[in-house]
């Protein structure tokens, strides 16, 4: 064989391959340009979904906040939000009723703790703005002044900064629970309630009734409100858990049974930060209560928190929002 010959097969193979390799990265390039497509097509789909839900959902509290919340976020320092739960039926109901559950939960990105603190719903506090009314239990705050007199009652009791709120109907609890398919709970105790049976130490998958009907028992708990804000906590942790899938983020059915169920002052923009920079949060979750006794005070039934166990649920939030402790008063 000549060398021009041998040249030329050369050539002819280094070609083939050349077009090998360009019809490779082609295809390469074909296949990432289509999942960047899709992605930011899924992307805006989500972002579009969140702005309407976020539109919705939005409702200053009005409250005397400690401090600047947006700047909290922004600067991605430990923040604190207020959980609470009604169960009188859509929000836009003119009978408020009152908030039978009532959460403190605290979000260290730097630490990546979250802590969640029950307050009992009769627990005896002094309300800022309706001293006529004091002493009350905390669950009337909303009654009276809805959620601006309840963010207020809060820091003004445990001297800790409530940065945002999120208020969520029972109903809506119970759809958003659907929308997401169920969630996980283990039961702390066996007992049934409304139909629904569980079994201490079994994890079960439960749908929003079931879920309701967990959350909800407390006469036959041995620690009676106490045991169903153990329980209630666990239910919203499975759903939290549940909710910060992309499904659930492109689900309307999802966005619109929790848009038309809750209220909240956090903004889009100020959801967006919470979801990028505060999701490894989740590492340690600590659930926690302030622990009461009753006391018949005025013909009422009062759960009354000692001077210790106050200052004790005042040191916990603000050590995990990274502030100094203060020595709570009378």
């Amino acid at each position: 064989m000549s060398a021009d010959k041998g040249d030329e097969i050369k050539r002819h193979k280094h070609h083939r391959h050349h077009h090998r390799h360009h019809r490779v990265r082609n295809t390469i390039l074909i296949i990432v340009g289509l999942l960047v497509v899709v992605g930011g097509v899924f992307a805006a789909i989500a972002w579009k979904n969140l702005a309407s839900t976020t539109n919705d959902m939005y409702q200053s509290s009005g409250a005397d906040k400690q401090r600047n919340a947006s700047k909290v976020l922004s600067d991605k320092k430990p923040v604190s939000i207020l959980l609470l739960g009604t169960d009188t039926g859509d929000l836009g109901r003119d009978d408020k009723g009152r908030t039978d559950t009532i959460i403190v939960m605290t979000i260290n990105p730097k630490t990546k703790k979250t802590t969640m603190t029950s307050l009992p719903r009769d627990m005896k506090v002094n309300l800022p703005d309706y001293p006529q009314y004091s002493p009350a239990k905390i669950n009337a705050a909303y009654a009276y002044g809805g959620i601006k007199e309840t963010i207020n009652t809060v820091q003004t009791y445990l001297k800790v900064p409530i940065d945002y709120y999120v208020l969520v109907n029972m109903g809506g609890l119970k759809k958003a629970i659907n929308q997401v398919g169920g969630v996980n709970v283990t039961s702390p105790l066996t007992f049934s309630y409304n139909g629904s049976s569980f079994t201490e130490g079994k994890s079960e998958h439960m749908n929003g009734e079931t879920a309701l009907n967990f959350s909800r028992m407390r006469h036959e708990d041995p620690q009676g409100d106490y045991g169903r804000q153990t329980r209630q906590r666990l239910v919203i942790t499975a759903l939290l858990r549940e909710s910060i899938s992309y499904k659930t983020v492109l689900n309307t059915k999802f966005l619109n049974s929790i848009s038309s169920q809750s209220k909240t002052d956090l903004t889009k923009s100020q959801m967006t930060k919470l979801a990028l920079s505060y999701r490894n949060a989740d590492k340690t979750v600590k659930s926690d209560h302030a622990q009461g006794t009753s006391q018949m005070i005025g013909g009422q039934s009062f759960e009354v928190v000692s001077s210790t166990e106050k200052q004790r649920v005042s040191n916990v939030i603000r050590d995990n929002l990274g502030l100094k402790r203060v020595q709570l008063t009378e």
